[in-house]
């Protein structure tokens, strides 16, 4: 029994190195790793790179997804600007037609009642505007000779200020937001 002892030892000291060279070899392998610095390095680099790229694409993605989400905003804001100018314009004019149309009703009650007591009055409209022109200052008689013959113009103009203004004013309240 002695020789089969000796055999079996001999073969758990065999299977013993075997075992032990290969976790000799493992260990070797994982210091050889550790201490490759410069393969720990690319594969580093690599791994950001493809961070990097990924980010890249997420960044662009969401930029581009904020642009579209601007621009949609601000062709909203445009319409909504834009009939609320709309609005405005046509509620200057009607109130411009209605203060014009009083105005005309005022100025005819007046000239019959001045009639009524006996008081010459002009029937001509043309005579009564040089009067009132011969009244204005030298130098703004051509822009009232212009106001009062072309009425049209101005209301655009003042339309348009009062767009630009109400514009300006929804501005500030957007920055102010």
């Amino acid at each position: 029994m002695t020789d089969r002892a000796a055999a079996d030892g001999a073969a758990e000291l065999r299977k013993q190195i075997a075992q032990t060279r290969s976790q000799l070899g493992s260990t070797v392998e994982e210091l050889a790793a550790k201490t490759d610095l410069r393969g720990r390095a690319k594969a580093r680099a690599a791994d950001l790179r493809d961070r990097a790229g990924a980010m890249t694409v997420q960044l662009r993605s969401t930029a581009a997804q904020a642009g579209h989400t601007v621009q949609e905003r601000a062709g909203r804001a445009g319409h909504t600007v834009q009939e609320r100018a709309k609005d405005a314009g046509h509620t200057v004019q009607d109130k411009a037609g209605h203060v014009g149309h009083t105005a005309r009703t005022r100025v005819m009650e007046t000239r019959h009642q001045l009639q009524d007591k006996g008081a010459h009055i002009e029937t001509d409209p043309q005579d009564t505007v040089s009067r009132a022109e011969r009244k204005v200052p030298a130098p703004l008689r051509a822009p009232v000779r212009f106001v009062v013959r072309h009425p049209r113009p101005v209301m655009i103009a003042a339309v348009a200020g009062a767009v630009i203004v109400t514009a300006g004013v929804l501005g500030r309240r957007r920055a102010a937001r």
